[in-house]
């Protein structure tokens, strides 16, 4: 069964009240249920040696500036623990034992959200452990921190719907201070009777259960197996098996009711924490929508000194129609229209944006301005849009002279095919710019030019690398496509951290297939999660991260794996190289083995 949290509190309303408590907790007197071989703990108050009634006496004294009221509440005491099932998972008819590392946790767990909640206005907590199950006797001063004065009304609430609302909180609190240790909250608003410890004792004690065992005493001459048969045909011991059996069916039975009902109570509370979060965010929205909306023309007009007439606003020589957010004046010396409150304001004022601003502001506040600012704002950024149009990329001016050059590091330094990176060059992916950059071309799926990649080719430090002014790194990028059928749907696409990368994994592909690449494969640069084609990445069958075999490329596979379930990691054998590196390394092995077979041949 699940473990639940007990909480109760109890007034304590005369310094003979609290004495009498102390007595109990302290043991100060017998107790008949109590296992005298047991120590209790002091958890709060250990160092003070003073009664429990001159440590109420002596806080109500430093914290209050008024005598308490004859009626006053002192002080109340609070009851925490938790059900059996917490401290005795194992066995629960075993009383007074309890698992040593929950008993810990729980007192520690307990102890704490005393203090945080009540800090020194809790001046003692007793851990008893005598009895059958570990709890907690804890002594609240209500004090009003604001007022000055005892109220337990403020505390834990007055009447009875307030002190029904204030201990609900206070046991939603507990309960959430004890769920690391999965004890869950009872059912809220559940109508169980707590039983009063001297009901317990009395209840106990007073009819103890007993069998008239001398009934069954063997007759003379009487076998053992006349006396069992005689046992079970007795009447009364049937009607016991009856009576166990009905009472191990209604305990069942309460154990799934129990368990129903704390799972109705959780998805229960879930849902209210659900319709409280929608409830917010609809809240938020409907503040930010409300902000997005310009401040209404017409109450601009009359707090600018016009008055309404015949559907239009008059003064000062205007005669204004408004239709929604737009304006116009059709007074003869005027005749002009406009949009928004700053607008408005600018043309009756006769005032510059910054002069409308203050008068806005001066009129409507800052919420108000801050509507008017974020309109205007809008409507001049949708002007613009639908104005101007968005500027195309410009390509890095071809130098054809230099192609050689470009193309000499491709092959000799990069070690690419001259046929791969010819063909490359007709179909216009790559080129020389007037820098002897090698100007990798970067389209959208439309195959149309949004960016360009440029890498230096121009003396020994050659290192330099970039995107060339106004790429669109979100919808551009550099691939090509090797094997299938030359419009065939991509099959397999192959993503690789730079177009130099791209290259070398598609040339030593080729070389392992011996210039045969079987399915439509697509090889693809992407330097970066954020400029991922995820759409269309989505659609293919088969996608491969072939990045570096370091920290970068492991921790970008991981992030792509998260957008692209399908997609699978090629991982580089050779760590710490990249794959251009490790395709040069290749060739040249390959030009040392060629040469020494020709030094053999001679």
């Amino acid at each position: 069964m699940v473990a639940l949290a007990i909480l109760r509190v109890e007034k304590l309303k005369s310094f003979g009240n609290i004495g009498g408590s102390e007595k109990h907790t302290a043991r100060l007197q017998d107790t008949p249920n109590a296992d005298p071989t047991k120590q209790n703990i002091r958890l709060i108050g250990a160092e003070d040696e003073r009664s429990l009634e001159e440590v109420v006496k002596e806080l109500i004294k430093s914290k209050t500036n008024y005598q308490p009221r004859k009626d006053a509440v002192l002080c109340s005491e609070i009851f925490l623990s938790a059900s059996p099932e917490y401290f005795r998972p194992d066995d629960l008819s075993m009383a007074g034992t309890w698992n040593e590392e929950k008993m810990q946790d729980f007192s520690n767990t307990s102890q704490k959200w005393l203090i945080e909640k009540y800090g020194d206005k809790c001046v003692r907590a007793e851990l008893h452990l005598d009895e059958s199950t570990p709890h907690i006797h804890a002594y609240i001063v209500p004090v009003n921190e604001k007022t000055k004065r005892l109220s337990y009304k403020e505390m834990f609430g007055g009447s009875v719907a307030q002190g029904r609302l204030k201990m609900s909180q206070l046991q939603d609190s507990y309960a959430v201070a004890l769920a690391p240790l999965g004890i869950q909250r009872g059912v809220k608003g559940s109508k169980a009777k707590h039983i009063q410890v001297q009901e317990y004792y009395q209840a106990v004690n007073s009819h103890p259960l007993s069998l008239e065992l001398e009934r069954f005493a063997p007759l003379p001459g009487e076998t053992a197996q006349e006396l069992l048969e005689r046992i079970k045909n007795d009447r009364r011991i049937q009607q016991l098996d009856h009576q166990l059996a009905d009472r191990r069916r209604i305990i069942q039975l309460e154990k799934r009711a129990s368990a129903s009902s704390i799972a109705s109570e959780k998805l229960r509370q879930k849902m209210e924490g659900q319709i409280a979060y929608l409830e917010h965010e609809n809240l938020e929205w409907r503040q930010k929508a409300d902000l997005l909306r310009d401040l209404p023309l017409a109450d601009v007009s009359w707090a600018l000194g016009l008055d309404s007439v015949d559907g239009r606003w008059k003064g000062y020589g205007h005669i204004i129609s408004i239709n929604s957010s737009k304006f116009y004046d059709f007074a003869p010396q005027q005749q002009r229209g406009g949009g928004g409150a700053i607008d408005l304001v600018m043309h009756v004022n006769n005032c510059n944006f910054h002069q409308a601003i203050a008068w806005l502001y001066e009129s409507f506040g800052e919420t108000g301005v801050q509507k008017a600012a974020i309109a205007h704002s809008l409507n001049l950024t949708n002007e613009i849009i639908h104005s101007q149009p968005c500027p195309k990329f410009q390509r890095p001016v071809e130098d054809k002279a230099l192609w050689s050059e470009v193309a000499q590091y491709l092959t000799s330094k990069r070690g690419m095919p001259p046929n791969f990176v010819q063909a490359l060059y007709q179909r216009g992916l790559i080129y020389a710019d007037a820098h002897q950059n090698a100007v990798f071309v970067m389209r959208n799926f439309d195959d149309q030019t949004n960016g360009a990649f440029l890498r230096g080719t121009k003396g020994e430090n050659n290192t330099f690398k970039g995107y060339h002014k106004g790429t669109k790194r979100s919808d551009s990028w550099f691939y090509f496509h090797l094997g299938g059928q030359a419009q065939g749907k991509v099959e397999r696409a192959v993503l690789c951290k730079s177009p130099i990368e791209a290259l070398s994994f598609a040339t030593l592909e080729l070389k392992a297939y011996k210039g045969i690449v079987q399915q439509r494969t697509m090889y693809l640069a992407v330097d970066n999660p954020k400029s991922l084609p995820v759409d269309f990445l989505s659609t293919v069958p088969v996608v491969e991260m072939a990045f570096d075999n370091d920290a970068w490329g492991h921790e970008t596979a991981l992030t792509i794996g998260h957008l692209l379930k399908n997609a699978t990691t090629v991982i580089s054998k050779a760590k710490g190289k990249d794959w251009n590196e490790q395709l040069v390394e290749k060739l040249y092995f390959q030009q040392q083995k060629l040469s020494s077979q020709q030094d053999i041949e001679i």
